[in-house]
């Protein structure tokens, strides 16, 4: 009996996960072949499973989208963990850290406020200023399930860090160079301001090759900002709801049932199974016990699984919901992605790096 409830499961979820998976092979294949590394994977799968939503979607594939979407992705954020290490703080130094807490104050900062001037709902401004702030995809992949996102709020915070980037890619490089930036000084400003990682590295390498090594190491440095990131927001989620307050993460949200009031912080309550997951590999590499052949194996894991979830993720999203969202999000994310921008080329100066 089990054995046929197992069977009838893995048909029910097969096509949905599969076609994911097409598409995120698909999205691998046309990121190798084009002459310039401009655009990820991550990004390349969203739009194709966009498109592909346009023109169909069979009932049969909603269980496994959705499997997808939710399951594949937290694992995802798991094995993402194995390849973080705290050693990279210690490489790049103090000076870069100085400079990612202040763009991230701006970013979380004014994101709240702009957020608010143009009536966005909490999820999606935080989704975008989490994109912005540390590491584009990877880090509104991780908050989203934590505060329960729509598949249009991740698409929508998706496709507004994306183009921001596309024209910081070109930019970049040649207001560095009209600025007289050293090595250093570009590449911690691109690590510190541009958002995706393949960003990085595009608008890093355009300046020069030692300014693209550290704009990567610094990049990766910000990705570390997930773990308090998510905790934080876990934590706002897991007191909303233990208080019986309307989630204000919601959109149209109802009021919870009340329950008794407890005081104290419940730690086991609200950090998410898979936050715990992603911490402990995290941990275990900092501390050396994961072989380097081992870590980048799973990185390379880690990134297949989440541009799987995002393929699964655009064939979810509703580009109707998009459009009746009008253009506050994408106002937002540009608004909040050029204050990194000033922010973090001000911290350098105010400092005497540049």
């Amino acid at each position: 009996m089990e054995m046929k409830h197992m069977w009838k499961k893995a048909v029910d979820l097969g096509p949905g996960i599969v076609l994911a998976m097409l598409i995120a092979f698909a999205a691998k294949f046309l990121e190798a072949a084009l002459p310039v590394h401009l655009v990820g994977a991550s990004v390349i799968a969203l739009f194709i499973g966009m498109i592909i939503n346009i023109f169909a979607h069979p009932k049969s594939l909603t269980p496994g989208l959705k499997f997808a979407s939710k399951k594949v992705l937290k694992f995802a954020i798991i094995l993402l963990g194995a390849s973080l290490s705290i050693e990279t703080i210690v490489q790049v130094g103090r000076i870069s850290l100085f400079v990612m807490i202040f763009t991230l104050a701006t970013c979380f900062g004014g994101g709240y406020l702009v957020g608010k001037l143009l009536g966005l709902n909490w999820k999606l401004s935080n989704l975008i200023s989490a994109g912005t702030g540390i590491c584009g995809g990877s880090a509104i992949a991780a908050i989203a399930p934590v505060i329960e996102a729509k598949d249009s709020d991740i698409a929508y915070a998706m496709s507004a860090t994306f183009l921001f980037d596309m024209i910081m890619i070109v930019l970049f490089p040649i207001i560095g160079a009209s600025l007289g930036l050293s090595d250093i000084a570009y590449g911690l400003w691109a690590g510190t301001a541009v958002n995706d990682t393949s960003s990085v590295v595009a608008a890093g390498y355009a300046f020069s090759e030692a300014a693209g090594d550290f704009a990567t190491m610094v990049k990766l440095t910000r990705t570390l900002a997930i773990i308090p990131t998510v905790l934080i927001f876990a934590y706002i989620q897991n007191r909303l709801q233990r208080q019986g307050k309307p989630n204000i993460l919601a959109d149209h949200a109802q009021p919870l049932p009340e329950e008794p009031k407890k005081h104290g912080i419940h730690f086991g309550a609200f950090i998410p199974w898979f936050i715990i997951g992603f911490i402990f590999l995290a941990i275990l590499n900092s501390l050396g016990f994961i072989p380097t052949p081992v870590a980048q194996g799973t990185k390379n894991l880690s990134r297949f699984f989440m541009i799987t979830a995002l393929a699964a993720i655009g064939m979810n999203t509703n580009l109707q919901e998009i459009k009746n969202s009008g253009i506050a999000p994408m106002i937002h994310g540009f608004v909040i992605s050029a204050l990194v921008v000033v922010a973090a080329i001000a911290a350098e100066y105010w400092m005497g790096i540049v």
